[in-house]
């Protein structure tokens, strides 16, 4: 009785056995794959799925490893046919490249939305995403790297507190300093209209004093009429007591920004950026009449030719022409706003 109890017992113990050598452990439990759930080892870069990532694929395994042009395809099953062939541009974005390569040369600084409004002035039927796309694929412009700077400043004289309202209202002046190939400095006096952005003047010499200042103004005067007021900064030549006597005698106001805050000459500034992005950055004189004939082309072809994306992609000279047209060339020398400052 007691040895068939205990046989019992012993088969039972076996069954119960066998039975937990199916389970898994707790580990092996979760590290298992699961239906819909990425393997952690695999999937870790995507797939090389069309033609021209598989083309891409073959060339680097060649590179690589050293093998064959055939043994590469065979072993990545590439039809040589597929790896032979090039693709080819329709032949309208073809011509639209070229045009685009054209226009970046002539403007390295231009990006796609101006290189739009160029390409629509000369009645090309795209758009600004076809143009985007067509820009990138060609890496034709890589953008600049920003800088966070702090706002110093908040003076009344400020070109946001201070708008111009009509044509020749508001002049601003500013130096910018370069050199030529000999090392010698460059001053540039810029003059510019804030109503129309366009540029009234760039005068280049190797120095520059409060009475070349007073001698550029009265020719600005005689062709356009005295401004209401002029925007400069506090430097030495613009509080002189010689271009303040002059700036009296004829009547005009000054609007001086505070000491170290150029943002609140804003319309010169961004004018001065562009210059010295598009022409000076570019160009290295060997003489001073050279900068002074380059600097004159450019000053022309930004007034007549360059879109200006604050006045809605037009050029300073026809909005300047629309403003004059409205006014019918007799614009008011002051507002009842700007008169009270």
């Amino acid at each position: 009785m007691a040895a068939e109890i205990w046989w019992h017992g012993e088969k039972r113990r076996q069954i119960v056995k066998r039975v937990g050598e199916g389970e898994r452990s707790a580990q092996k439990a979760l590290s298992r794959e699961r239906p819909r759930q990425r393997h952690p080892q695999r999937g870790a870069e995507n797939k090389v799925l069309t033609p021209g990532q598989r083309r891409e694929t073959v060339i680097c395994v060649q590179q690589q490893l050293g093998v064959s042009y055939r043994q590469a395809c065979r072993a990545l099953g590439q039809l040589r046919s597929t790896q032979q062939y090039r693709p080819q541009r329709p032949e309208r974005d073809r011509k639209l490249v070229k045009r685009l390569h054209e226009l970046a040369q002539c403007h390295p600084r231009y990006g796609y939305r101006r290189i739009t409004a160029k390409l629509n002035e000369e009645h090309w039927a795209v758009n600004r995403k076809r143009v985007q796309r067509l820009w990138r694929a060609e890496g034709l412009k890589v953008p600049n790297k920003t800088h966070k700077s702090n706002r110093l400043g908040d003076g009344k004289n400020a070109c946001h507190r201070r708008k111009p309202e009509h044509a020749h209202h508001v002049w601003a002046i500013d130096f910018l300093m370069d050199s030529i190939l000999s090392g010698s400095r460059l001053k540039f006096l810029t003059v510019i209209d804030e109503f129309s952005r366009s540029c009234l003047s760039i005068k280049v010499e190797r120095t520059m004093t409060s009475s070349d200042v007073v001698t550029v103004l009265e020719r600005l005067i005689t062709l356009h009429g005295a401004p209401g007021f002029i925007r400069c900064d506090n430097g030495p030549e613009f509080i002189a007591q010689t271009l303040q006597k002059f700036i009296t005698d004829a009547t005009i106001k000054t609007l001086y920004i505070d000491p170290g805050s150029p943002w609140q000459n804003g319309y010169c500034e961004s004018f001065n950026s562009r210059f010295r992005d598009e022409l000076l950055n570019l160009e290295s004189f060997t003489s001073t009449l050279e900068a002074r004939v380059l600097s004159e082309a450019w000053r022309r072809d930004y007034n007549e030719q360059r879109s200006h994306g604050a006045l809605g992609y037009q050029t300073p000279k026809q909005v300047l022409g629309q403003a004059l047209k409205t006014s019918k060339l007799q614009t008011p020398r002051r507002t009842s706003e700007m008169a009270q400052a």
